[in-house]
């Protein structure tokens, strides 16, 4: 059976596992590195898909929990599928749930992210108060997830082939296997757990694909990548990508919790080991700093919420580092967002018009911020892919960094 995705590597980043290429499937081509951008619900909230191709996005990536929630995948593959109902022609990726299973498990009604921005020394060894931590929306098995839905309170229970079902019947380029995204704050013990569940779902998630390509023609356009999970440790990690690796998935997702100061070093863990031929996706992962470790580290596609609720909130990256555009520092100020941008918000109006439409609660200044973080985010990207095509994505990646604060 032919491929539904192939990825060539062009160049390679000297000393380091980075490198640009492309990624092939029914939809298109996507250069890497690249962002995707996120829209959960079949939409990149308040952006059209016309928006989003002048901003430079080549990649959307939904969530599978989500559009099963509302309006239903079945109902979803009525309407033709996720390219016909957002009328995007460009290639598409699905998340498969797994994220969920943090967010509305440990993650749920707590200040706790995936990311440990102020990690102890020493892993934490605490073990959990089984009363006190408990998923409030979802449990656990041995076979998959019980998920209680936040509106209504009804149950459903998701295993890897019904995840991967779904994701069929929504219709992405590229679908993720079933995975347990833990909390960085669980012990050793329990990430020990999750990642032995990880891996017999992602091998589960693998079956039921191939068992479905022959006779699924939708499936069969699909690629799969599989999850490499382990937290915060070392080990755990290592052993997750050869374990993930070894298996006959399309490419590879870098998934679950780590400690900020040592993301980079995570990434390097896992990427030095999973075959090098096949493209690997750096989950949930967006701001500046990280996308050149994440990239430096060889990860070649990256998806985040940041740069659209950031701009929802009126937070916007320039070149010297995030400003928030509802400051009265700025309500005077008739100069652009980024002097050095030109996106669509740049090119035509300033940071006090922006300011105030903020302020005002008009719906326009949250979707110009957003344009104008897509376009930043989406073409720093770029600038670094052609800086490891013409050999300078050192230099280019301390001049950017020299300047921005985070």
């Amino acid at each position: 059976m032919k491929k539904p995705l192939r990825f060539e590597i062009e160049k390679k980043l000297p000393n380091s596992l980075g490198r640009a290429g492309k990624i092939h499937t029914l939809h298109g081509v996507v250069e890497t590195p690249a962002f995707v951008a996120v829209g959960t619900k079949a939409a990149v909230r308040g952006l059209t898909v016309e928006m989003l191709d002048e901003v430079g996005i080549e990649m959307i990536i939904a969530n599978t929990y989500h559009l099963y929630m509302q309006p239903g995948d079945l109902k979803f593959k009525a309407l033709g599928g996720l390219h016909k109902v957002m009328n995007w022609s460009k290639p598409t990726m699905t998340d498969s749930g797994g994220f969920q299973v943090f967010s509305l498990g440990a993650g749920y009604g707590s200040n706790i992210s995936k990311i440990l921005k102020d990690a102890p020394v020493v892993p934490l060894i605490k073990e959990r108060d089984e009363e006190e931590s408990k998923p409030k929306l979802v449990q656990i098995d041995y076979d998959g997830a019980a998920f209680k839905s936040p509106t209504d309170g009804s149950i459903h229970y998701i295993t890897p082939e019904r995840s991967i079902e779904m994701q069929h019947n929504i219709g992405a380029d590229i679908i993720f296997a079933f995975d347990e995204c833990t909390s960085p704050t669980e012990p050793r013990s329990y990430q020990r757990e999750a990642l032995d569940r990880t891996h017999r779902w992602g091998k589960r998630s693998l079956e039921y694909h191939k068992s479905k390509q022959e006779e699924n023609s939708t499936a069969k356009n699909q690629a799969l990548f599989g999850i490499v999970q382990g937290g915060r440790y070392e080990d755990l990690r290592k052993e997750s990508a050869k374990i993930i690796g070894e298996m006959d998935f399309d490419g590879f997702g870098i998934g679950g919790s780590f400690d900020k100061e040592d993301l980079h070093t995570a990434v390097r863990w896992v990427n030095e080991i999973l075959p090098p031929e096949k493209p690997r996706h750096l989950l949930g992962i967006g701001e500046p700093e990280d996308l050149f470790l994440g990239v430096e580290n060889g990860c070649d596609t990256f998806d985040c919420v940041a740069p659209t609720r950031l701009g929802r909130h009126g937070t916007v990256y320039t070149k010297e580092g995030k400003i928030h555009i509802g400051n009265v520092l700025y309500q005077d100020d008739l100069k652009p967002i980024d002097s050095d941008c030109s996106c669509y918000t740049c090119k035509n109006y300033s940071r006090g018009y922006v300011g105030h439409l903020y302020k005002s609660r008009e719906m326009l200044g949250p979707m110009l911020c957003s344009i104008h973080n897509l376009y930043f985010i989406v073409n720093l990207i770029k600038d670094m892919r052609r800086a490891i095509m013409n050999d300078s994505f050192q230099k280019f990646k301390s001049e950017f960094l020299s300047k921005y604060k985070k």
